[in-house]
């Protein structure tokens, strides 16, 4: 791995803290315009470790959605117990 993209890596992970803390979900822009000003290479390193794990969330809570309601049928279908 190198330089740019293990710095990319880390920028990414403490901006989408910081992002989630601030709730500010375009925070990643502006970190990306800072970059761009001084290294374009950084920049798209960053861009595009920023996209994954955008793309990575996304994806769970897709996923936690579709079994929550799969979950949600079964449990609805299951037999009652008799009182």
């Amino acid at each position: 791995m190198s330089t740019i993209d293990r710095l990319a890596e880390k920028l990414a992970e403490d901006t989408l803290k910081v992002q989630d803390a601030l709730q500010e979900d375009r925070l990643y822009t502006e970190v990306a315009q800072v970059l761009a000003a001084a290294s374009q290479s950084l920049e798209e390193a960053f861009l595009t470790e920023m996209r994954v794990r955008l793309a990575e969330r996304k994806a769970r809570e897709f996923l936690n959605t579709k079994v929550a309601a799969a979950k949600a049928a079964l449990e609805s279908q299951a037999p009652k117990p008799e009182q």
